[in-house]
């Protein structure tokens, strides 16, 4: 019994036809044929009753083809153990970090630390905050760097660290009456249209309450015409004069001669955007460790 024999019978057990097989793995259904008597030989028991049209399999059969696709799976999972081995990966981070803080220092970093760990793959998704949560509870990611507008920090079996404290600005277009202030307070925004930056996909989060409440301390509830938690489309709009938003500033410190674009701080109490690194406790992935003793030496990275 060999792989490929164990492949054709897959193929042929789950079309029911040793044709459709062969077409498969562009051979011959006498190949197939002969192969499949070989695999049956060596197992001392029939595994296709050849008698229907199409075949079918006997009980034998059935229960083998349970047994031939976890053979296959492990077989798959041991050749890419190897192959990693020979390639010198021996591990891996998968980390998630919320939408536009691609262009904080968090790549500084994590270029640092390939270059010191390179057998490891580190691979990055970006996503919003509310599916970060998400995919880090379900253990889809190994650490990610988020603003906590689900509360993630409240939930049992997660460690987090503070990272930054990033600053909110106003983005304005360039002819908009308030584009020449060198600062600007919540209040001073009243009545404007907001395009507003939203830290997650849903329309009643933890972190919008958060929002909200710094538009109630500021004396006013806040006109929003649009909503989205992607960066680029609010500023698209706002570049288009639809409206003003407030973003953070590791998002906006690196946009150079940005196209009818102003950016000017939002100053007044809790007006920072605070990111987080987080994890789950029980993870045992030694990249992840690894990657934690420089993460805790490194903060803050701006």
């Amino acid at each position: 019994m060999n792989r490929n024999q164990l492949k054709y019978f897959v193929a042929a057990a789950e079309s029911r036809s040793f044709t459709k097989a062969a077409e498969q793995f562009y051979i011959s259904q006498t190949a197939i044929t002969q192969q499949m008597q070989l695999l049956e030989e060596s197992l001392g028991c029939a595994l296709f009753d050849r008698s229907t049209r199409p075949v079918s399999l006997t009980p034998a059969g059935k229960i083998f083809l349970g047994e031939a696709k976890a053979i296959l799976e492990s077989m798959s999972r041991a050749l890419e153990r190897v192959h990693d081995a020979s390639t010198g990966l021996t591990g891996a981070l998968r980390v998630g970090f919320v939408r536009g803080y691609e262009r904080s220092d968090l790549s500084v970093l994590m270029r640092s630390f390939h270059l010191q760990n390179q057998n490891a793959l580190i691979s990055f998704y970006r996503c919003s905050t509310d599916v970060l949560a998400a995919n880090l509870t379900q253990q889809e990611y190994d650490i990610i760097f988020t603003w906590d507008s689900t509360n993630l920090k409240a939930q049992e079996g997660i460690e987090y660290l503070n990272v930054e404290s990033a600053q909110l600005v106003v983005a304005l277009y360039a002819g908009h009456p308030l584009a020449g202030r060198r600062r600007l307070s919540r209040a001073e925004l009243r009545g404007e249209t907001i395009l507003y930056m939203s830290p997650d996909a849903s329309n009643d989060s933890y972190g919008d309450a958060f929002f909200m409440q710094l538009y109630k301390d500021a004396g006013y509830k806040p006109n929003i015409l649009f909503r989205s938690c992607d960066a680029e489309c609010i500023l698209m709009m706002v570049a288009a004069e639809e409206g003003i938003s407030i973003l953070p500033d590791y998002f906006t410190d690196k946009l150079y001669d940005a196209d009818n674009l102003v950016f000017v701080p939002l100053v007044g109490e809790g007006e920072q955007e605070e990111i987080i690194a987080a994890w789950q406790s029980s993870n045992s992935n030694p990249v992840l460790a690894q990657f934690l003793s420089v993460l805790k030496k490194s903060v803050p990275l701006r």
